[in-house]
């Protein structure tokens, strides 16, 4: 019993005994393995950092890609409806030039105070919409700064001339939608300004749109074969 208590003591006067009186252990490093150390760390963010930009990277790419492809088919999909729309205009033109010619078709486009422009574009006078949906995406997504200066030239030039094809419409309700339209004495010259219109904003237009869309094609599925993308 005594040597328990003798036990007791001899813990209780360590645990009290003064902090400066207590031993510690320390190891001792040198100045290598600081350096390790860091170089470690840093290499560690900089790999962290190479990986996240290699990934952000591919990413950017295969959007690109993805964007490309959308113009692709939507310059197709446009191709299609301009071979349509010539067709359908030159069917217009035709229908003109025999109204010029005819009282009777004169007579029939302007009666009542009203003109009858089915009589010339049975079909409208916009015979098929071309979308632009896909070019203004690729744009937003500043597809200019990814491909070569060629291509983003060809691509710019294919669209304005859509939108100036786009606006034979407008250019006609203009036209038909002027008082001097409805008299039968001014029918002449309106049909004159219709016709002048459709050549000036669509007809003279559509063959030469026609070749632009296939080089565009060309260049971007070039761009697409060889990976020439930024």
């Amino acid at each position: 019993m005594e040597a328990e208590n003798e036990k007791q003591k001899e813990v209780s006067i360590a645990d009290i005994l003064p902090e400066k009186n207590k031993t510690y252990v320390y190891s001792k490093r040198d100045l290598k393995e600081y350096l390790g150390e860091s170089f470690l760390i840093i290499f560690s963010v900089l790999l962290a950092l190479a990986a996240t930009e290699f990934i952000n990277k591919m990413h950017e790419r295969e959007n690109t890609k993805t964007m490309l492809r959308s113009i692709i088919t939507e310059l197709n999909h446009n191709k299609k409806y301009i071979q349509e729309m010539h067709v359908y205009n030159l069917q217009v033109l035709g229908r003109i030039d025999s109204a010029l010619l005819k009282a009777d078709l004169q007579e029939r486009i302007v009666s009542n105070d009203e003109f009858h422009l089915n009589e010339i574009a049975p079909d409208g006078v916009l015979f098929r919409y071309l979308d632009n949906n896909a070019w203004t995406i690729a744009k937003n997504n500043n597809i200019m700064s990814k491909i070569d200066i060629e291509s983003v030239s060809i691509l710019t030039r294919v669209y304005e001339d859509r939108d100036e094809i786009m606006k034979v419409e407008d250019e006609v309700a203009r036209i038909i939608l002027d008082r001097a339209a409805r008299d039968p004495k001014h029918i002449h010259g309106t049909l004159i300004l219709i016709r002048d219109t459709y050549h000036a904003w669509a007809v003279d237009r559509e063959a030469g749109m026609l070749s632009d869309i296939d080089y565009a094609i060309h260049k971007i599925e070039t761009l697409e074969n060889v990976k020439n993308l930024n």
